[in-house]
């Protein structure tokens, strides 16, 4: 499975989640698999997904879903530090590792080699790190999502891309639809 296939098995799981989706094709592909103003695509961030959907959970208390890659975590090891130390328990982070920078052409990043980040996780301080198969994810997500325990996944799948199109959304409109759908669903609405 590819990251794509990934996602579109969480599909039913994330339904109306709050989440926070990583720079480049990983948000192209989930807006191409079901737009939904629950999402919130970074556009021109690589490495902050992780850190964005933290802050998020640390700021209210409905569950917040991030899905990051392993090039994008690389390039921002910090967060799993403060992850670690900044318990947020309606917190999930997914991290889609295939071991590609997907985004920029299917170059090796070094969580395709020697570097395990499970085990950078671990060795940060998270306490709840569960890595997982490609095909293991969407069980992963849901036992996670119902631990009410901060939760960091590592799916392992395979190098790919699927062809998506650019998203059509302004970044302005992306983030006011978000904000008024974290508004919405904190009031209860």
């Amino acid at each position: 499975m590819i990251r794509y296939d990934v996602l579109k098995t969480l599909l039913p799981i994330l339904k109306d989640t709050l989440v926070v989706c990583n720079i480049g094709l990983p948000s192209q592909e989930l807006y191409k698999l079901d737009d939904q103003p629950s999402n919130f695509y970074m556009l021109g961030t690589m490495g902050l997904c992780s850190s964005i959907g933290l802050g998020l959970a640390l700021s209210q208390p409905k569950p917040v879903v991030a899905i990051d890659g392993d090039g994008s975590v690389l390039t921002n090891l910090a967060t799993l530090s403060t992850i670690a130390n900044n318990v947020a328990n309606n917190f999930v982070l997914l991290i889609v590792d295939n071991g590609s920078y997907g985004s920029t052409g299917d170059q090796p990043t070094y969580a395709g080699r020697k570097t395990s980040l499970t085990k950078v996780a671990e060795a940060c301080g998270c306490e709840h790190v569960v890595e997982c198969s490609a095909e293991e994810t969407a069980d992963a997500m849901q036992a996670a999502l119902d631990s009410g325990q901060m939760t960091i996944i590592v799916s392992k799948c395979e190098s790919g891309n699927v062809p998506v199109e650019v998203i059509e959304l302004n970044p302005v409109v992306i983030g006011e639809r978000f904000r008024e759908e974290v508004r919405r669903q904190n009031e209860g609405g």
